[in-house]
C-alpha cells in the first residue's frame, strides 16, 4: 500500500486492516518508489528482477 490520491479514499477500516498485515508497520510514500526506480535503473549488469518495494508484506 503505497500512499496517495488514490488510497486516501479508502475507509480507516480497510487501512488498519491492511496496515496489520504489513510487518513494518506503515504504508509506503512515493518515495520508496523512486528510490528502489533509481537503484534498478543504475545497475548495468541486473537484469530481470522484480523487487517487492511493499515493507515486508510479500515475505
Amino acid at each position: 500500500m503505497i500512499e496517495s490520491d488514490m488510497t486516501a479514499v479508502l475507509s480507516d477500516k480497510v487501512k488498519e486492516a491492511t496496515l496489520a498485515q504489513i510487518p513494518m508497520k506503515q504504508f509506503g510514500q512515493a518515495e520508496h518508489i523512486a528510490d528502489a526506480t533509481v537503484f534498478l535503473a543504475g545497475q548495468d549488469y541486473l537484469t530481470g528482477q522484480v523487487l517487492a518495494v511493499d515493507g515486508g508484506l510479500s515475505m
